[in-house]
C-alpha cells in the first residue's frame, strides 16, 4: 500500500459543520470502499490552534505553521461567510503567504467550497481560471475579482483548481474529482456507499430560493437583486441601482412590483434584516456588528427596525438561539 494521499482542511472563522462533515465523510467513505487509507485528513486554522465554526462551536485545528509543504497533496479551504471582518489582518498575510507558496507547485491541488473561492481569488491563485462560489457571494466576488471566471453552477474543475458552492455541492465536487484519480466506477460506489442515487453535474446550476429569484426575462431585475446582495453593509440609493442597471427609478419601482409584489426600498430592507437574522442566529459577532455589517449605523435604529419586522430586538432573537443550545449542553451534563 502507497502513502495515503494527503488532504488538508482549512477551518476558516465561520466555517459550517455540516460542509466539514460532507467534506470528511466523503473522503471516510473513500477510504473503507477501497479497504484502506486511500485520503490522509488534517485540519488546520489560520488563527492559531482553535477554529470558530458558523454556529458559534470551536474545532481543535493545527496551526497552519504547521502544514507541511513538503508533501503534495489537496488544499481545501472551508468557508461560508465574507471574511472580511472574521479574518485578523496578520492571519490572512499568513494564510496568503501559504497559498501562494503552494500554488506556484503545479502538484498541489487547491481547491474551496462556499465562500473559500474569494480567497483564493483575492491572491491572485483563481486569476485565469472557473470557479464556482455560494450564490449569494457570486455578483460580489465577480465585480471584485474581474480575472477569476466565477460561475453559477454547484463545482467547477479546472486543471488543478476545484470549488463548490454551498453545502452538498462539495460531495459532488469530491466525488467528481476522486472519479479523475480512481476513475468513475469508483466514484460511482463511493456515490452509493454515501446514499445518493446520482452524481449531479457541475454544470447544474446552484439552487437559489424562490425569493431571491426574479421572474423570467427580467434580466435588469435579476441585476438589480444581485446588486443589493452584494452591497448589503453599504446600501446603495434606489437611484444608483436603476442607473447601474439601465432604467428610470420608476422603471425599477415597476419591475418589483410587477415580479416581486413590492417596492425596491422594502425588499432591500427585508434582504438586510433577513441576513441580520442569520447573523445573529449562527456566528457570534457582537449585535453591533452585525447590525453594521446589514447597513444599520445606529443600533437604536437598528434595533427599532429589527423589532417592527420580526416582533423582537436583536438581543432577544439572539437570546432564543443561545438559550436552547446552552440547555441542550446542561441536559447533556447531566445526562453523563
Amino acid at each position: 500500500m502507497g502513502n495515503p494521499y494527503s488532504v488538508s482542511l482549512i477551518l476558516l472563522p465561520g466555517f459550517s459543520l455540516f460542509t466539514l462533515g460532507a467534506v470528511r465523510t466523503a473522503f471516510t467513505v473513500a477510504n473503507e470502499v477501497e479497504g484502506e487509507a486511500l485520503y490522509r485528513l488534517r485540519q488546520f486554522s489560520p488563527e492559531g490552534e482553535a477554529a470558530l465554526s458558523q454556529c458559534g462551536l470551536t474545532l481543535a485545528a493545527e496551526p497552519l505553521a504547521g502544514l507541511n509543504s513538503e508533501q503534495p497533496g489537496l488544499l481545501l479551504l472551508i468557508a461560508d461567510e465574507r471574511l472580511d471582518e472574521r479574518l485578523s489582518e496578520e492571519s490572512s498575510q499568513q494564510l496568503g503567504q501559504q497559498l501562494r507558496r503552494l500554488g506556484q507547485d503545479s502538484v498541489w491541488v487547491l481547491g474551496a467550497c462556499g465562500t473559500g473561492a474569494q480567497v483564493l481569488a483575492q491572491h491572485g491563485l483563481l486569476d485565469g481560471y472557473r470557479a464556482a462560489i455560494d450564490w449569494q457571494f457570486q455578483a460580489e466576488a465577480a465585480q471584485r475579482y474581474p480575472d477569476t471566471m466565477f460561475t453559477p453552477g454547484l463545482y467547477e474543475l479546472d486543471r488543478n483548481r476545484i470549488s463548490a458552492g454551498a453545502g452538498a455541492a462539495v460531495i459532488d465536487l469530491l466525488l467528481h474529482w476522486m472519479g479523475k484519480r480512481h476513475g468513475s466506477m469508483f466514484a460511482a460506489e463511493v456515490a452509493v456507499a454515501l446514499g445518493l442515487d446520482r452524481l449531479r453535474g457541475g454544470d447544474e446550476r446552484q439552487p437559489v430560493p424562490a425569493s431571491a429569484q426574479p421572474a423570467v426575462g427580467s434580466t435588469r431585475l435579476k441585476d438589480a437583486l444581485e446588486l443589493m446582495a452584494a452591497n448589503l453593509a453599504e446600501p446603495l440609493p434606489a437611484e444608483d441601482i436603476a442607473q447601474l442597471v439601465g432604467v428610470s427609478r420608476r422603471q425599477l419601482e415597476r419591475l418589483f412590483r410587477q415580479h416581486l409584489d413590492t417596492f425596491p426600498s422594502r425588499y432591500y430592507l427585508e434582504l438586510r434584516l433577513k441576513h441580520a437574522r442569520r447573523q445573529l442566529k449562527q456566528t457570534t459577532l457582537s449585535i453591533q456588528q452585525v447590525g453594521l455589517a446589514c447597513g444599520f449605523t445606529s443600533g437604536s435604529h437598528f434595533s427599532t427596525t429589527y423589532r417592527n419586522y420580526f416582533a423582537c430586538t436583536p438581543r432577544e432573537e439572539r437570546a432564543r438561539h443561545t438559550m436552547p443550545l446552552v440547555e441542550s449542553y446542561n441536559a447533556g451534563e447531566e445526562m453523563e
